[in-house]
């Protein structure tokens, strides 16, 4: 296990890197955004190839006297952080093993879309947003191959260079991970994935005796409830979907970003060979060059608020709705993730620029320590 040791004030890692003074102020960042409801408290970890340079915790796990605080070991609801922590790296495992191809097209794992006027699209599609298929809601009586057919048979473009970001593309990687393998995602993930670098609290479906280490979510009537996956697709879909699903904590994801920053590889255990890595986060150019993805990963879209101004052009990430996003820059050796409970759903450009602002405060610390002080200075209590 990570021994992360997260504290309300933060570690200081390197003396030539960072300050009280300019720690602090991601730390008042956090702040400002539980007295403003937009949080009820987070999370921050920045590290690099090496692991650990700075974590802060702010805020409880309930708004109740006496709730216990956020630490390292608390599980979020990652939402969509469950593409690129569980999905895609299945999906590459089958890949570098050999048992799929990135043109594979869909019908060789899913026969009954067979004449659905779908048969084009591949997993390079699916994996980049691209087949053209948009979401639809689930039924609580519909079947996983009732869904997908009343999907394909719905009016969308053909695949193609045009992005058009939709859960659906991943429920089907994560049942085409299932038809693969033979395993259900949630135990190939356990299996393949989280266990040979220790990720040992990460998982679908968590236990009913972690629950009070479990941060809540907010449901449609704004209640907070915890260890129910808060998307209703995912739900209906029994808790384990290729799109949501996923329960993670700070140490765990620090382990899994260290391990992407190693091209791989975690302390000795070799989960991904190099030239993995290097395939799921190439960028792949589309919309006339405006949107550029990974296999799973963002680059560059409407949905890249955590890269900051300060990540590198190839820098990548993800966000997931709940109040989590993970951004990594192998030029700059630097990843910054941020897990919060969320609050405020409405107000979604204040609290996409908390990402923004907290993964420019950071890497301005660890990267561009002389714009440091400039950036922390324009960081005011409420």
């Amino acid at each position: 296990m990570v021994s992360l040791i997260l504290h309300s004030t933060p570690l200081i890692a390197s003396d030539e890197l960072m300050n009280a003074g300019r720690a602090s102020s991601i730390d008042l960042l956090l702040d400002n955004a539980i007295r403003r409801g937009l949080i009820a408290g987070g999370v921050v970890v920045v590290g690099n190839r090496n692991g650990l340079l700075y974590a802060s915790t702010r805020g409880n796990l309930f708004q109740t006297p006496g709730s216990p605080a956020l630490t390292e070991r608390t599980l979020f609801d990652v939402a969509s952080l469950t593409k690129v922590i569980a999905t895609a790296p299945a999906v590459m495992k089958l890949l570098e093993n050999g048992r799929i191809n990135l043109l594979d097209p869909i019908t060789r794992w899913f026969p009954e879309l067979e004449g659905s006027g779908r048969e084009d699209i591949t997993l390079l599609n699916l994996l980049t947003h691209t087949s053209g298929i948009d979401d639809m809601e689930i039924s609580a009586d519909d079947s996983l191959k009732k869904a997908l057919i009343k999907t394909a048979s719905q009016n969308s473009p053909p695949p193609g260079d045009r992005f058009r970001y939709a859960d659906i593309n991943f429920i089907l990687l994560g049942e085409m991970v299932r038809r693969v393998s033979g395993m259900p995602l949630d135990m190939f993930c356990r299996e393949h994935v989280f266990a040979p670098i220790g990720m040992a609290d990460t998982q679908f479906l968590p236990q009913a005796d972690t629950a009070t280490l479990i941060a809540p979510t907010a449901g449609s009537n704004k209640a907070l409830s915890a260890g129910i996956v808060q998307d209703m697709n995912a739900r209906r879909l029994g808790g384990v979907a290729g799109h949501a699903g996923l329960f993670s904590n700070a140490s765990d994801l620090t382990r899994f970003a260290t391990m992407i920053l190693n091209q791989g590889s975690y302390k000795g255990a070799r989960l991904f060979n190099e030239r993995t890595i290097a395939q799921m986060t190439a960028p792949y150019f589309y919309s006339k060059g405006r949107i550029v993805r990974g296999l799973g990963w963002d680059i560059k879209s409407p949905f890249s608020a955590p890269k900051g101004d300060l990540f590198s052009a190839m820098s990548f990430g993800h966000t997931g709705y709940s109040g989590s996003s993970l951004w990594l820059d192998p030029e700059q050796d630097l990843f910054v993730l941020m897990l919060t409970i969320r609050l405020d759903y409405q107000d979604v450009r204040q609290f996409s620029r908390l990402r923004s602002d907290i993964s420019t405060l950071a890497v301005s610390i660890f990267s561009h320590p002389r714009m440091a002080d400039e950036i922390s200075n324009n960081v005011q209590a409420p």
